[in-house]
């Protein structure tokens, strides 16, 4: 009998020219565009009272498409100038936050994961480095997983005292128009969060549609969405979960159709906020709506990040 979806959470070259990957690869086919290995470093650090880009590099076809400097924060665009991660892509990312700066992440649009054969998935790891006091938020767009991709993302965060790292992700099951429903054929994602060196949060996400029972009670139902936002700092406490709690209740609530969301502490140091329904933009705006209390009440920021106020 196939198993039910997995969700396990513990305590402790250049673009230019790529075709574009429009189905399934199989017999008779073109072979396998190349792949590229691409790679982003940048470092953030506080220059004149204000939080500045001080490093960077990068190789096609990744890269930073622009900065904008906010009263409290820098506003960082991140690109990928391609049709989205292909066969045998290997992205790596490396964010590294020097004292006291605080910024936020975003991208112009979905990841795109395109078709692959069979064991020659995407990969994308990240690096977050977050020294004392410093404020990463990372908060993409959502992952698109199109029919037969492959995909592994692995995270690693380190956190030092008095420092917060927020990230959500929103998981897509194909172009649902489409009939791709379901229809990819591994996402497996990956979260190992320290503080002061000792691990203190670890997850895994594994889905494998055509081996697990999707459908079955306590694993999607009939939800075709899910989203999570992780929030991680050793200046959390009861009071924050409290916020998120209520953002959340508040946000379900008021949208049309059905979404399912909660919010729970970690073992140390960590929030939670899980979400599921049958359109991203619902859970876009639940999570969006913990983000904006977190903000608020952790960080002493305007909700919005274009609010100067």
């Amino acid at each position: 009998m196939p198993a039910a979806s997995s969700i396990r959470i513990d305590g402790a070259a250049l673009a230019a020219g790529r075709p574009h990957a429009a189905g399934a690869p199989d017999a008779g086919l073109p072979p396998a565009p190349a792949s590229v290995q691409a790679r982003l470093e940048a470092a953030f650090a506080v220059r004149g009272g204000r939080t500045a880009l001080v490093s960077r590099m990068h190789t096609a076809p990744l890269k930073i498409a622009k900065a904008f400097g906010r009263p409290h924060e820098l506003a960082v665009i991140v690109m990928d100038a391609s049709p989205g991660m292909l066969a045998g892509d290997r992205y790596e990312m490396a964010w590294t936050a020097e004292t006291g700066a605080r910024v936020c992440l975003t991208n112009q649009g979905h990841t795109r994961i395109h078709p692959s054969a069979p064991g020659r998935g995407a990969v994308l790891t990240q690096r977050f480095a977050l020294h004392e006091g410093a404020c990463i938020q990372s908060m993409m767009e959502p992952l698109m997983l199109y029919r037969d991709a492959e995909f592994a993302s692995r995270t690693e965060v380190d956190l030092a005292p008095g420092a917060v790292w927020l990230s959500s992700e929103i998981i897509c099951p194909g172009r649902t128009g489409r009939g791709e429903k379901f229809a990819f054929r591994r996402y497996d994602a990956a979260l190992s969060v320290r503080y002061g060196g000792e691990l203190i949060f670890r997850s895994r996400q594994l889905v494998e549609p055509a081996k697990q029972r999707i459908a079955a009670p306590g694993a999607w139902e009939d939800c075709t969405h899910v989203g999570l936002l992780y929030c991680f700092s050793d200046r959390l406490d009861g009071g924050h979960l409290d916020a998120v709690r209520e953002a959340v209740e508040r946000a379900a609530g008021a949208m049309p159709g059905e979404c399912i969301a909660g919010a729970s502490r970690t073992w140390r140091h960590g929030i939670v906020v899980m979400a599921a329904g049958g359109a991203a933009w619902r859970l876009q705006r639940v999570l969006e709506a913990s983000w904006r209390a977190l903000r608020r009440t952790l960080l002493g920021l305007p909700e919005a990040v274009w609010r100067d106020n």
